[in-house]
């Protein structure tokens, strides 16, 4: 496996959950030095047992799992696994022949990449994944999602409106997605590579980290935000950005 170019890095101390199951302890060296510094938290299991047993019983956001496993194929693995949980999994193996792609997709896979796969076609097919599960989630919840409000932001989820000071927020639907997004996360520092999960659609090749920057910038500007002593939605140099609680003090 070739290693593409790096995206920029944004590290940041609590990232995506990753489980990677796969006996390759040198492919699970290069796919945790590639993701790692995205702000994805790559944890490691060798066998189909393990792998199943930390799937359960782990707080994770995705899964990418390998077919050919001691102890259990991952087949068996994802057998067991839906049964418990709807977590995504990205089916990775050697083998191409697509009936083993229709046997993956039938036991409840959410997609399925060879081992041919570069760097970035992995982190474009995880991204899919647990994108798609997210909204999802959300749209099973959407009647029930209480109002967010932080000071004198006031955010409607289920009809996607926002209020600053009493006055309409006119967004796109990424600014309002974004927008919600830091506004839950209130007080916690949320990296672009996390934002980017939260807000983009599939198309990932278009929609980047810089792209977060530029809705930021607008954002800010629609609240009345000094971007070089922000009151609302602050830069963690080398992290993310932050919607600071009211009356915080703020660091930068």
């Amino acid at each position: 496996m070739a290693m593409d170019a790096q995206p920029t890095k944004f590290p940041e101390t609590t990232g995506t959950r990753v489980l990677l199951v796969d006996d390759n302890h040198k492919l699970c060296r290069m796919v945790k030095e590639y993701l790692e510094p995205l702000g994805y938290e790559i944890f490691l299991a060798h066998t189909g047992p393990d792998g199943l047993d930390r799937a359960l019983h782990g707080e994770f956001d995705a899964v990418i799992l390998d077919v050919m496993l001691p102890g259990m194929d991952g087949f068996e693995v994802l057998k067991r696994l839906r049964t418990k949980s709807t977590i995504p999994v990205l089916m990775l193996t050697g083998r191409g022949e697509a009936p083993d792609r229709i046997t993956g997709l039938d036991l409840g896979a959410d997609d399925y990449i060879p081992k041919t796969f570069s760097p970035r076609e992995l982190l474009a097919r995880l991204r899919a994944v647990i994108r798609r599960s997210m909204v999802t989630a959300a749209q099973t919840v959407q009647a029930a999602i209480p109002p967010v409000i932080v000071g004198d932001l006031h955010i409607e989820p289920s009809s996607r409106s926002a209020s600053f000071i009493g006055q309409p927020l006119t967004l796109t639907a990424t600014e309002f997605d974004l927008l919600l997004a830091l506004a839950r996360g209130c007080g916690r520092v949320k990296s672009r590579e996390q934002l980017l999960l939260e807000v983009a659609d599939r198309d990932f090749e278009s929609f980047d980290d810089r792209s977060i920057d530029v809705h930021i910038w607008s954002l800010r500007r629609k609240l009345g935000d000094d971007p070089k002593s922000p009151r609302f939605i602050v830069t963690i140099r080398s992290a993310g950005y932050m919607f600071a609680k009211p009356g915080a003090e703020l660091l930068s």
